[in-house]
């Protein structure tokens, strides 16, 4: 047998050396990506930082293919009560208003009276939504839109915010503190919306004088 024909020892060779080669050790679980921006990092820090976050309460639209909102997940009796009596309770809080502010009565007519009347029961049958419900958006929504409409009757919205402070008035002797509690917090936040409005230009609040003269928007 010649040389050319004896069966190489390379790939043995190979082999050998191969198997004595210690294997790497496996890579490390790859680290988070650290964020480029800092827009990005204040997202990363907050979400770290913030623990376990709260279920936000978001408006459930049939189109969005969501079940509809609970009406009985808080206080379903006390909202039936006051929608039941929401004429009573309006006539009350306008009573209550006006011993606040003996003003609503010399600044408005019987016919703008009876609109507030109306307004309260627009807002108490609100409120009873938002007990029912548990949420304050049945109200404050209302205290966002009628704004415009209030300026075209030559209402302020500060009238309104004294009627929510006579609704709770009316309604503090009737319900249990915990539904006065929940009661009190939707009032509240509709009556802080109204004054907030009630402080741009158009709206009939009560304006200073020399301001008036100098500026239009006051």
């Amino acid at each position: 047998m010649t040389d050319s024909e004896a069966p190489s020892s390379e790939p043995s060779a190979k082999a050998a050396k191969t198997a004595a080669k210690p294997e790497k050790p496996a890579r490390a679980a790859a680290a988070p990506a650290t964020p480029r921006t800092k827009k990005a990092k204040a997202v990363a820090v907050a979400a770290t930082s913030a623990g376990p976050q709260k279920d936000i309460q978001v408006s459930r639209h049939p189109n969005l293919g969501l079940a509809p909102l609970d009406m009985t997940a808080s206080f379903a009796s006390a909202a039936a009560k006051i929608r039941a009596e929401a004429a009573a309770i309006s006539a009350g809080a306008l009573e209550a208003a006006v011993k606040t502010d003996p003003t609503i009565r010399s600044r408005h007519d019987d016919t703008t009276l009876r609109q507030l009347v109306r307004d309260g029961e627009l807002m108490t049958e609100r409120l009873g939504l938002c007990l029912a419900s548990g949420q304050d958006r049945w109200i404050t929504e209302y205290a966002e839109w009628i704004g415009p409409i209030q300026r075209r009757r030559g209402m302020p919205l500060g009238d309104l915010a004294a009627l929510c402070a006579g609704i709770r008035e009316q309604l503090e002797p009737v319900l249990s503190p915990d539904e006065f509690a929940a009661a009190a917090r939707s009032l509240d936040a509709a009556a802080a919306i109204l004054n907030r409005n009630g402080r741009v230009g158009g709206d009939r609040h009560h304006r200073n004088a020399l301001l008036k003269w100098m500026y239009k928007g006051v």
